[in-house]
Parts: structure tokens; sequence; C-alpha cells
């Protein structure tokens, strides 16, 4: 299928997590998967949105709430896995546009998920690495977190850092800023591999 270059699907996942290792019988998955269209031609992010996915193979600890707000009971009350990536697919046609991501995590995480639940990959295959992309433009191939790269650009965070809807909100706002400096061609070289 070849992709639509209208809009590009800007993704960040909060997963289960711990200080250290999962305890005995646990594993880390995914509990959040936040969206944010984001709009090529006028680079402009679109809105955003919370995907909250009940874990079924572990329990949120004290680590993981501290870490992103995110309790046992938020996520008890969310959707399962399988009808989040087919909300993906049939709300925001993930297959048809190039998604991104601050990093690589999230395409990994998927990738495992899917196999590991035996669920349809939701999206094309058409994945943009922003973390390289800001080393490749702006820190001399030095890799920075989301936030140091907002901070570094000048560009505030808004909402809770590590809530998967904000963090993709934030992470298209640093892009948008990133287009207003080199131009919308910015990403043209990683839409035609």
């Amino acid at each position: 299928m070849e992709l639509d270059r209208s809009q590009l699907i800007i993704i960040d996942l909060e997963a289960s997590c711990w200080r250290k290792n999962p305890p005995d019988g646990q594993e880390s998955e995914i509990i959040e998967i936040g969206i944010c269209p984001f709009e090529l031609a006028t680079a402009s992010p679109l809105h955003k949105r919370s995907l909250l996915v009940k874990p079924i193979r572990s329990k949120i600890s004290d680590f993981c709430t501290k870490l992103t707000t995110l309790t046992q009971a938020q996520v008890d009350g969310g959707t399962s896995f399988d009808v989040a990536c087919h909300t993906l697919r049939t709300e925001y046609h993930t297959e048809r546009y190039a998604w991104a991501s601050w990093g690589s995590y999230d395409l990994k995480m998927f990738r495992a998920q899917c196999e590991g639940f035996q669920v349809a990959y939701p999206f094309s295959e058409c994945h943009i690495d922003l973390k390289t992309v800001y080393a490749n433009l702006r820190t001399k191939g030095y890799r920075v977190g989301m936030s140091r790269a907002m901070r570094n650009e000048g560009v505030p965070l808004q909402g809770t850092h590590h809530r998967g809807h904000d963090d993709a909100w934030n992470t298209a706002r640093l892009l948008q800023k990133l287009f207003g400096i080199h131009g919308n061609d910015l990403l043209e070289s990683y839409l035609n591999p």
C-alpha cells in the first residue's frame, strides 16, 4: 500500500515497569498508547489522545505509578490490546501513514507485543525514529531524551511527562519547531527510503 503523505502519526507508549526486574510471572507490557496526528503540509499537531490498555501479564508497580501517574485502577478500566490496535487502524488509519516515535523503543515494544499476543501489527512499515532525526540535525549525532531536546529548543513541556498522550503531543510540538527551522521537507528522506 502506498503511503498517504498528508499526515504522520506520532505515538508514545507507556508500559508497565519496575525499579529493577519484574516480579516472577510478570513482564512489561503496553498500558497506554499516546496518539498525535501531525499534518505534514502545515507542520501542525492536530490533537492528542490517550488509549489506556488493560495489562494481562503484569500489575502496576508503585514505581510505575510514580513515573507515569497511572494506577492499577485506571489501566484496569482500559481496553484490551487487540481493541486498541483495532482503534488505531480504524480511527487513525495507521496502516496508511508513516508513524514516528522518540527513539525505537515504541517500535520494538509494539512488534514484540503484537507477536506475543498474536495481534495484527497496526502500523505501516514506515517508522521514523525522531530521536535519531534530532541527533542528526541538532546534536552532531548525540541522542538525547525528548524533554532535553525540548529544553534545547526552548519548547516548554505541556501536560505530564511520561503520559503517552502528553508526550506524543510534546513530540509533535518539537517536530513543529524543527520544521520551522529546517523546512517542511525535513522528513522527505525518511518518507522515501
